[in-house]
């Protein structure tokens, strides 16, 4: 043998040798992630604890210290209320039900804003029971304005007035308008801090009817030159009241002079929370209000009962990931955001860019919602992107379906899988993988898992916040950018 081909041959042995030590020690590639099945049962587990959480709750909001003037803690639904279901199935699948609620409430609201159903067509009416919505024009249904009631999975502690009483309040970057149940209560659902008490608080302050932020109301109506606001849900929840300025404090700020609805009879399932703060893009939500030019979140697990923050003007981390920001011109409330494609395995699924774009009569589009739990695709790009998944498990076991979910697996015999990686795409080539455990989720405590997304027959396309925990997500208002960061809670 030559001394070059003897050179070549020991040159071969050792890459071969060094390929697979590196093969066995690197963790999976960028086309696959690991789930780790033994973790996401034992979560579901802790889930239904008889441990309670109230205080844990309490201690995470003595002990948050805002990083920020303007930053407060953020708390998933499990914290404030501890769910009664015997059993984690029944669980998620009261989860889905109010998810279902809370997506019929936002394309309706779309659907509304699109054939222009606006105040004039709506408007309510004193049946002594509170504001009843009159229709016009033979339009049959209630305003839409944001959230099913039922379906509120974060919530942040602020205080109301000043001095400040303290409040739990369902965050919701889908609606626009922030309220609190207030006394005189004509009808208020049990909620876990006292009724606010309006005499109690040297800033609250009525808005007149000629005050430009109540002619901005979906419906309102005058009483005594004073505004009556109503805000109504997809599930037949609503909130009634009168409509004030009053003093919102957030991480030891106190923000004056901001509009909410101080509601005096309001129904729906709100799990404990004395009322909603609007994150939406419209000129009621809170942030337009603070004049703040961007403000970011992290969603922790949906059963954890730790907390991250709330943060307003913090700026995008300058590794984020970023999109860019879209609004419609026929709706200010939803944040639309520049996805161009998916992809799974590392392989771009053959969907047309346009399947994410909104047309030009404001249909279409894909928005990013916290309130929302799945995220929805329209039926054709679900299929897409569904058929690729399956076709990237084969070696796991199928099982069947469970309400909204057509694809899922029996894992009960497996500690952990590698499953093919799930990505958005934006502009500019840039690309948000997913962690295994944002799209493949347990629905029993058995060891059934379902793939994570669902189709939807609207229009409307919707990332949930199950694909967004453990990220956090900036709203760089100022700069139409949206940017993702992970692990950040």
């Amino acid at each position: 043998m030559g001394f070059l081909s003897y050179i070549f041959l020991l040159f071969a042995f050792f890459c071969c040798t060094f390929h697979l030590a590196h093969s066995r020690s690197s963790p999976p590639s960028s086309k696959t992630t690991v789930l780790d099945v033994a973790a996401s049962i034992q979560t579901t587990l802790n889930a239904l604890s008889s441990e309670s959480h109230t205080q844990a709750l309490s201690q995470q909001d003595r002990s948050s210290s805002a990083a920020s003037s303007l930053s407060l803690p953020l708390h998933s639904r499990i914290s404030l209320h501890k769910p009664s279901h015997s059993d984690y199935k029944s669980l998620t699948l009261a989860r889905l039900e109010r998810d279902s609620a809370r997506v019929r409430s936002l394309t309706t609201r779309l659907d509304l804003a699109l054939q222009g159903i606006a105040t004039s067509d709506l408007k309510p009416v004193d049946t002594g029971n509170g504001l009843e919505l009159e229709e016009a024009k033979g339009f049959e249904g209630p305003v839409i304005s944001g959230t099913s009631q039922g379906s509120g999975e974060y919530f942040s502690r602020v205080g109301i007035g000043k001095p400040p009483s303290p409040a739990y309040v369902v965050l919701d970057t889908g609606s626009d308008v922030s309220w609190v149940q207030c006394a005189p209560c004509a009808d208020c659902y049990q909620q876990a801090d006292p009724i606010f008490e309006p005499t109690s608080s040297d800033s609250f302050s009525p808005l007149s009817c000629e005050n430009q932020r109540c002619k901005s109301l979906d419906v309102f109506e005058c009483r005594n030159d004073t505004c009556l606001y109503e805000v109504s849900y997809g599930d037949g929840s609503y909130t009634v009241g009168d409509f004030v300025t009053e003093t919102i404090t957030i991480g030891g700020v106190a923000a004056k002079d901001i509009a909410i609805g101080c509601g005096h009879t309001n129904e729906g399932l709100f799990i404990g929370a004395s009322g909603l703060l609007g994150l939406g893009g419209g000129s009621l939500s809170f942030p337009s209000q603070l004049n703040a030019t961007s403000f970011s979140y992290c969603l922790v697990d949906r059963d954890s009962d730790s907390a991250s923050t709330l943060e307003f003007n913090s700026p995008l981390h300058p590794n984020a990931v970023t999109a860019p920001l879209r609004r419609n011109p026929e709706l200010d409330t939803f944040y639309y955001i520049g996805l161009t494609g998916l992809s799974v395995g590392g392989e771009l699924l053959p969907i047309p860019e346009s399947a994410f774009q909104i047309d030009d009569s404001g249909n279409g589009g894909i928005i990013i919602d916290s309130g929302t739990a799945v995220t929805r695709l329209q039926t054709d790009t679900y299929n897409a992107l569904r058929d690729a998944f399956v076709k990237g498990t084969k070696d796991l076991t199928s099982t069947q379906g469970a309400a909204l979910f057509d694809v899922c697996y029996d894992l009960s015999s497996k500690k952990s899988v590698e499953v093919p990686t799930v990505s958005f795409h934006f502009a500019d080539g840039k690309v948000l993988p997913l962690p295994a455990k944002n799209y493949l989720i347990p629905i029993d405590s058995e060891g059934t898992f379902c793939f994570a997304f669902a189709p939807t027959p609207s229009s409307l396309s919707i990332i949930g916040n199950v694909q967004q925990q453990g990220t956090r997500v900036g709203f760089d208002i100022a700069n139409s950018v949206v940017g993702f960061f992970p692990n950040q809670c």
